[in-house]
Protein backbone atom coordinates (compact mmCIF):
# COMPACT_ATOMS: atom_id res chain seq x y z
CA UNK A 1 0.00 0.00 0.00
CA UNK A 2 1.29 3.89 -1.12
CA UNK A 3 1.21 6.10 2.01
CA UNK A 4 0.49 9.49 0.41
CA UNK A 5 0.97 12.86 1.95
CA UNK A 6 -1.19 15.91 0.52
CA UNK A 7 0.43 19.40 0.33
CA UNK A 8 -2.34 21.80 -0.33
CA UNK A 9 -5.79 21.12 0.99
CA UNK A 10 -7.98 23.47 -1.55
CA UNK A 11 -10.75 22.17 -3.53
CA UNK A 12 -8.22 20.35 -5.35
CA UNK A 13 -6.65 19.10 -2.75
CA UNK A 14 -9.85 17.64 -1.70
CA UNK A 15 -10.79 16.38 -4.83
CA UNK A 16 -7.35 14.04 -4.68
CA UNK A 17 -7.74 13.18 -1.15
CA UNK A 18 -11.41 11.75 -2.29
CA UNK A 19 -9.55 9.97 -5.16
CA UNK A 20 -7.28 8.74 -2.61
CA UNK A 21 -9.86 7.32 -0.87
CA UNK A 22 -11.57 5.65 -3.79
CA UNK A 23 -8.32 3.07 -4.39
CA UNK A 24 -9.23 1.00 -1.86
CA UNK A 25 -6.07 -1.03 -0.77
CA UNK A 26 -3.89 0.36 -3.40
CA UNK A 27 -3.20 3.87 -1.73
CA UNK A 28 -3.85 5.54 1.92
CA UNK A 29 -3.82 9.17 2.98
CA UNK A 30 -1.96 9.51 6.16
CA UNK A 31 -0.93 13.26 6.70
CA UNK A 32 -1.36 16.92 4.62
CA UNK A 33 -0.48 20.15 5.13
CA UNK A 34 -1.67 23.62 4.15
CA UNK A 35 -0.72 27.27 4.72
CA UNK A 36 -4.50 27.56 5.95
CA UNK A 37 -4.35 25.26 8.81
CA UNK A 38 -8.55 25.02 9.16
CA UNK A 39 -8.08 23.48 5.44
CA UNK A 40 -5.81 20.73 7.03
CA UNK A 41 -7.96 20.29 9.65
CA UNK A 42 -11.33 19.78 7.40
CA UNK A 43 -9.53 17.37 5.05
CA UNK A 44 -7.83 15.73 7.90
CA UNK A 45 -11.55 15.37 10.11
CA UNK A 46 -12.80 13.65 6.95
CA UNK A 47 -10.93 11.03 6.85
CA UNK A 48 -9.47 8.63 9.75
CA UNK A 49 -5.96 8.60 11.24
CA UNK A 50 -4.48 11.17 8.58
CA UNK A 51 -1.52 13.65 10.53
CA UNK A 52 -1.78 17.27 10.17
CA UNK A 53 1.96 19.10 9.94
CA UNK A 54 2.71 22.47 10.13
CA UNK A 55 4.66 23.08 7.68
CA UNK A 56 5.29 21.05 4.10
CA UNK A 57 9.31 20.91 5.16
CA UNK A 58 7.89 18.51 8.20
CA UNK A 59 5.71 16.13 5.94
CA UNK A 60 8.58 15.88 3.78
CA UNK A 61 10.66 14.60 5.86
CA UNK A 62 8.12 11.87 7.13
CA UNK A 63 9.95 8.73 6.27
CA UNK A 64 6.62 7.17 6.15
CA UNK A 65 4.95 8.80 3.39
CA UNK A 66 5.62 7.19 -0.23
CA UNK A 67 4.14 9.63 -2.38
CA UNK A 68 4.02 13.72 -1.82
CA UNK A 69 0.83 14.86 -3.82
CA UNK A 70 1.30 18.76 -4.21
CA UNK A 71 -2.02 21.07 -5.01
CA UNK A 72 -0.75 24.42 -3.95
CA UNK A 73 -0.59 27.63 -6.01
CA UNK A 74 1.71 27.79 -9.08
CA UNK A 75 4.34 29.95 -7.29
CA UNK A 76 5.15 26.71 -5.10
CA UNK A 77 4.55 23.75 -7.39
CA UNK A 78 8.13 23.69 -8.65
CA UNK A 79 9.98 24.19 -5.54
CA UNK A 80 7.82 21.54 -3.38
CA UNK A 81 8.04 19.31 -6.04
CA UNK A 82 12.32 19.31 -6.26
CA UNK A 83 12.79 18.79 -2.34
CA UNK A 84 9.99 16.29 -2.12
CA UNK A 85 12.01 14.53 -5.08
CA UNK A 86 15.41 15.33 -2.97
CA UNK A 87 14.03 13.17 -0.06
CA UNK A 88 13.36 10.17 -1.84
CA UNK A 89 9.90 10.89 -2.68
CA UNK A 90 7.74 9.78 -5.37
CA UNK A 91 5.60 13.28 -6.59
CA UNK A 92 2.27 14.13 -7.83
CA UNK A 93 2.15 17.72 -8.90
CA UNK A 94 -0.72 19.43 -10.30
CA UNK A 95 -0.63 20.97 -13.61
CA UNK A 96 0.90 22.96 -14.32
CA UNK A 97 4.14 22.24 -12.71
CA UNK A 98 5.74 25.66 -12.32
CA UNK A 99 4.90 29.14 -13.14
CA UNK A 100 6.80 29.12 -16.11
CA UNK A 101 9.63 26.88 -18.20
CA UNK A 102 12.97 27.73 -16.37
CA UNK A 103 11.59 26.97 -12.54
CA UNK A 104 10.87 22.93 -14.13
CA UNK A 105 14.94 22.67 -15.40
CA UNK A 106 16.09 21.93 -12.16
CA UNK A 107 13.47 19.73 -11.00
CA UNK A 108 13.43 17.65 -14.65
CA UNK A 109 17.10 17.36 -13.88
CA UNK A 110 16.81 15.72 -10.39
CA UNK A 111 14.10 14.03 -11.43
CA UNK A 112 16.40 12.13 -13.91
CA UNK A 113 19.32 11.45 -11.20
CA UNK A 114 16.79 9.77 -8.90
CA UNK A 115 14.42 7.00 -8.80
CA UNK A 116 11.59 8.73 -7.87
CA UNK A 117 8.66 8.64 -10.30
CA UNK A 118 6.81 12.12 -10.87
CA UNK A 119 3.56 12.52 -12.49
CA UNK A 120 2.06 15.76 -13.48
CA UNK A 121 -1.93 16.22 -12.77
CA UNK A 122 -3.62 16.66 -16.15
CA UNK A 123 -6.59 14.79 -15.38
CA UNK A 124 -8.79 16.03 -18.24
CA UNK A 125 -7.27 12.73 -20.22
CA UNK A 126 -9.14 10.45 -18.07
CA UNK A 127 -12.75 11.82 -18.71
CA UNK A 128 -14.74 8.93 -19.96
CA UNK A 129 -15.53 11.25 -23.66
CA UNK A 130 -11.85 11.62 -24.09
CA UNK A 131 -11.12 7.99 -23.23
CA UNK A 132 -13.85 6.81 -25.71
CA UNK A 133 -12.42 9.53 -28.28
CA UNK A 134 -8.58 8.14 -27.98
CA UNK A 135 -10.05 5.09 -28.99
CA UNK A 136 -11.89 6.11 -31.80
CA UNK A 137 -8.78 7.90 -33.11
CA UNK A 138 -7.22 4.53 -33.34
CA UNK A 139 -9.55 3.16 -35.80
CA UNK A 140 -8.30 2.90 -39.33
CA UNK A 141 -11.65 4.13 -40.60
CA UNK A 142 -11.63 7.32 -38.65
CA UNK A 143 -8.87 8.87 -41.14
CA UNK A 144 -5.59 10.93 -40.27
CA UNK A 145 -6.41 13.75 -37.87
CA UNK A 146 -6.78 17.28 -39.70
CA UNK A 147 -7.01 19.91 -36.99
CA UNK A 148 -8.90 20.21 -33.35
CA UNK A 149 -10.81 23.38 -32.01
CA UNK A 150 -11.52 23.82 -28.50
CA UNK A 151 -12.86 26.15 -26.11
CA UNK A 152 -12.56 26.53 -22.18
CA UNK A 153 -14.01 28.95 -20.47
CA UNK A 154 -15.75 29.85 -17.06
CA UNK A 155 -17.48 33.28 -16.28
CA UNK A 156 -15.24 33.96 -12.72
CA UNK A 157 -17.05 35.58 -10.04
CA UNK A 158 -16.93 39.12 -7.74
CA UNK A 159 -13.29 39.94 -6.80
CA UNK A 160 -11.65 37.44 -9.10
CA UNK A 161 -9.09 40.05 -10.14
CA UNK A 162 -8.32 40.20 -6.67
CA UNK A 163 -7.78 36.73 -6.00
CA UNK A 164 -4.23 35.00 -6.50
CA UNK A 165 -4.98 33.55 -10.01
CA UNK A 166 -4.74 37.70 -10.87
CA UNK A 167 -1.26 37.74 -9.60
CA UNK A 168 1.38 37.05 -12.20
CA UNK A 169 4.19 36.27 -9.17
CA UNK A 170 1.68 33.68 -7.45
CA UNK A 171 0.23 32.29 -11.01
CA UNK A 172 3.04 32.95 -13.60
CA UNK A 173 0.12 34.64 -15.66
CA UNK A 174 -3.43 34.36 -16.81
CA UNK A 175 -6.54 32.18 -18.23
CA UNK A 176 -3.20 30.80 -20.50
CA UNK A 177 -1.37 28.95 -17.45
CA UNK A 178 -4.77 28.22 -15.96
CA UNK A 179 -7.17 26.00 -18.25
CA UNK A 180 -4.51 26.23 -21.29
CA UNK A 181 -2.87 23.75 -20.21
CA UNK A 182 -5.60 20.94 -20.15
CA UNK A 183 -6.11 21.94 -23.94
CA UNK A 184 -2.45 21.93 -25.04
CA UNK A 185 -2.02 18.59 -23.20
CA UNK A 186 -5.14 17.05 -24.40
CA UNK A 187 -4.01 18.18 -28.13
CA UNK A 188 -0.07 16.92 -27.86
CA UNK A 189 -1.82 13.97 -26.24
CA UNK A 190 -4.59 13.31 -29.39
CA UNK A 191 -2.03 14.29 -32.16
CA UNK A 192 0.74 11.92 -30.90
CA UNK A 193 3.19 13.89 -31.43
CA UNK A 194 4.92 17.48 -30.85
CA UNK A 195 2.88 21.06 -31.42
CA UNK A 196 5.13 24.04 -32.42
CA UNK A 197 4.01 27.53 -31.34
CA UNK A 198 2.32 29.87 -34.23
CA UNK A 199 0.37 32.44 -33.14
CA UNK A 200 -1.36 33.75 -30.74
CA UNK A 201 -3.73 36.94 -29.02
CA UNK A 202 -3.94 37.54 -25.44
CA UNK A 203 -6.28 39.94 -24.23
CA UNK A 204 -7.71 41.15 -20.81
CA UNK A 205 -11.13 42.40 -22.15
CA UNK A 206 -13.20 42.54 -19.00
CA UNK A 207 -11.31 42.01 -15.77
CA UNK A 208 -9.04 44.77 -14.41
CA UNK A 209 -6.16 42.91 -13.73
CA UNK A 210 -2.02 42.62 -14.46
CA UNK A 211 -3.08 39.11 -16.49
CA UNK A 212 -5.44 38.25 -19.50
CA UNK A 213 -8.76 36.70 -19.22
CA UNK A 214 -8.98 35.38 -22.45
CA UNK A 215 -5.87 33.72 -24.83
CA UNK A 216 -6.56 32.16 -28.49
CA UNK A 217 -3.48 29.97 -29.74
CA UNK A 218 -2.85 28.45 -32.85
CA UNK A 219 -0.45 25.53 -33.02
CA UNK A 220 0.93 23.04 -35.85
CA UNK A 221 2.57 19.90 -35.94
CA UNK A 222 5.17 19.19 -38.04
CA UNK A 223 2.76 17.72 -40.62
CA UNK A 224 1.03 20.97 -40.45
CA UNK A 225 -2.10 19.87 -38.29
CA UNK A 226 -3.53 22.78 -36.31
CA UNK A 227 -4.96 23.24 -32.98
CA UNK A 228 -7.13 26.34 -32.39
CA UNK A 229 -7.34 26.91 -28.80
CA UNK A 230 -9.30 29.55 -26.68
CA UNK A 231 -9.66 29.83 -22.95
CA UNK A 232 -11.89 31.95 -21.54
CA UNK A 233 -12.82 33.81 -17.74
CA UNK A 234 -14.95 35.81 -19.77
CA UNK A 235 -17.16 32.78 -20.51
CA UNK A 236 -20.62 33.79 -19.16
CA UNK A 237 -21.89 30.12 -18.88
CA UNK A 238 -19.11 27.69 -18.44
CA UNK A 239 -18.36 25.98 -21.57
CA UNK A 240 -15.80 23.05 -22.46
CA UNK A 241 -15.92 22.14 -26.44
CA UNK A 242 -13.45 20.24 -28.34
CA UNK A 243 -13.74 19.08 -31.82
CA UNK A 244 -11.87 16.80 -33.53
CA UNK A 245 -11.64 16.66 -37.56
CA UNK A 246 -10.11 13.79 -39.41
CA UNK A 247 -10.48 12.56 -42.95
CA UNK A 248 -13.45 10.42 -42.62
CA UNK A 249 -15.01 11.46 -39.66
CA UNK A 250 -15.37 14.29 -36.79
CA UNK A 251 -15.64 14.35 -33.07
CA UNK A 252 -17.48 16.85 -30.84
CA UNK A 253 -16.61 16.83 -27.15
CA UNK A 254 -18.85 18.87 -24.94
CA UNK A 255 -19.43 19.52 -21.42
CA UNK A 256 -17.03 18.27 -18.32
CA UNK A 257 -19.61 17.35 -15.71
CA UNK A 258 -21.09 19.78 -12.45
CA UNK A 259 -21.94 23.34 -14.25
CA UNK A 260 -20.04 22.37 -17.82
CA UNK A 261 -22.85 19.98 -18.58
CA UNK A 262 -22.79 16.53 -19.05
CA UNK A 263 -20.00 14.95 -20.97
CA UNK A 264 -21.52 14.13 -24.37
CA UNK A 265 -19.10 12.36 -27.43
CA UNK A 266 -20.96 12.62 -31.01
CA UNK A 267 -18.99 11.05 -33.38
CA UNK A 268 -19.95 11.92 -36.89
CA UNK A 269 -18.84 9.18 -39.39
CA UNK A 270 -18.52 9.86 -43.34
CA UNK A 271 -20.10 7.90 -45.79
CA UNK A 272 -18.05 6.70 -49.05
CA UNK A 273 -20.83 8.89 -50.54
CA UNK A 274 -20.32 12.07 -48.38
CA UNK A 275 -23.75 13.74 -48.08
CA UNK A 276 -25.14 13.23 -44.24
CA UNK A 277 -22.63 11.69 -41.80
CA UNK A 278 -23.50 8.71 -39.85
CA UNK A 279 -24.45 10.12 -36.31
CA UNK A 280 -23.13 7.93 -32.64
CA UNK A 281 -23.70 10.08 -29.59
CA UNK A 282 -22.36 9.00 -26.28
CA UNK A 283 -23.69 10.56 -23.33
CA UNK A 284 -21.79 9.74 -19.59
CA UNK A 285 -24.36 11.53 -16.64
CA UNK A 286 -22.16 9.46 -13.73
CA UNK A 287 -19.86 10.96 -11.55
CA UNK A 288 -16.44 12.53 -13.03
CA UNK A 289 -13.62 9.36 -11.66
CA UNK A 290 -10.96 10.82 -14.01
CA UNK A 291 -9.04 11.73 -10.93
CA UNK A 292 -9.52 8.41 -9.59
CA UNK A 293 -8.27 6.72 -12.77
CA UNK A 294 -5.48 9.11 -12.78
CA UNK A 295 -4.24 8.60 -9.33
CA UNK A 296 -4.34 4.91 -9.83
CA UNK A 297 -2.38 4.63 -13.16
CA UNK A 298 0.46 6.87 -10.99
CA UNK A 299 0.24 4.40 -8.46
CA UNK A 300 0.30 1.18 -10.63
CA UNK A 301 3.55 3.26 -12.31
CA UNK A 302 5.54 2.73 -8.91
CA UNK A 303 4.13 -0.41 -8.04
CA UNK A 304 5.24 -2.26 -11.73
CA UNK A 305 8.16 0.57 -11.86
CA UNK A 306 7.06 1.30 -15.17
CA UNK A 307 7.65 4.90 -17.28
CA UNK A 308 5.23 7.46 -16.01
CA UNK A 309 2.83 8.45 -19.45
CA UNK A 310 2.32 12.21 -18.69
CA UNK A 311 5.42 12.99 -16.43
CA UNK A 312 7.27 16.38 -16.14
CA UNK A 313 8.34 16.70 -20.01
CA UNK A 314 4.69 16.55 -20.83
CA UNK A 315 4.49 19.43 -18.84
CA UNK A 316 7.89 20.89 -20.01
CA UNK A 317 6.47 21.16 -23.26
CA UNK A 318 3.01 22.36 -22.35
CA UNK A 319 4.94 25.71 -20.58
CA UNK A 320 7.61 25.77 -23.24
CA UNK A 321 4.07 26.83 -25.90
CA UNK A 322 3.01 29.22 -23.03
CA UNK A 323 6.06 31.28 -23.01
CA UNK A 324 6.16 31.55 -26.32
CA UNK A 325 2.86 32.74 -26.35
CA UNK A 326 3.45 35.54 -23.84
CA UNK A 327 7.09 36.02 -25.04
CA UNK A 328 4.75 36.86 -28.72
CA UNK A 329 2.03 39.10 -27.08
CA UNK A 330 4.54 41.17 -24.98
CA UNK A 331 7.16 42.04 -28.04
CA UNK A 332 3.72 42.99 -29.59
CA UNK A 333 4.25 40.77 -32.78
Amino acid sequence: MLRFGIIGCGLIGQKRANAIYQLGDKARLVACNDIDFKKAQFLANSYDTISIYKSWHQLIEDKSIDVVLISTLHDSLAEISYQSIKKGKHVFVEKPAGRNFSELIPVIDLANSKSCKVRVGFNHRYHRTFQKAKKILEEESFGKLMFIRARYGHGARLGYEKEWRADPKLSGGGELIDQGPHLIDLARWLFGTELEYSSSSINSYFWEMPVEDNAFLILKTKASQVAFLHVSCTEWKNTFSFEIYGKRGKLVIDGLGGSYGVERLTHYKMLPQMGPPETYIYEFPMADNSWVLELKEFCDDIIQDREVECGLKDALEVLKIIEKAYEDNKSGN
